[in-house]
């Protein structure tokens, strides 16, 4: 089970996170699936948009998406997965697109 808890959102880091072409593929890979482990969106950052970055590089924009709210991880096994939470953006968006 997936709680997500409404918060207030720091929007400054909110655009920090979307203002980087790397991290917003993050987010379209992580939107389209459920979940994806680092390797796996490693794998297809690499093979679907041909960006040469090492995990440890993906890793660093993960950790400011998940300080922007943009993304939460859960263990699974021996596994860390990836989940998208688009809950930020609508708060960002509200008053804006109403």
């Amino acid at each position: 089970m997936r709680i997500i808890i409404t918060m207030n959102w720091d929007k400054d880091i909110i655009f920090k996170a979307l203002a980087d072409s790397t991290r917003r593929l993050i987010l379209d890979e992580l939107s389209e699936t459920n979940e994806q482990s680092l390797y796996e969106l490693s794998a297809r950052l690499i093979m679907k948009h041909n960006i040469s970055i090492s995990r440890q590089g993906i890793a660093k924009h993960i950790s400011l998406l998940e300080e922007a709210g943009l993304i939460n991880s859960e263990r699974k096994g021996k596994y860390r997965v990836l989940l998208f939470n688009n809950e930020p953006l609508k708060d960002l968006l509200k008053g804006w697109v109403d």
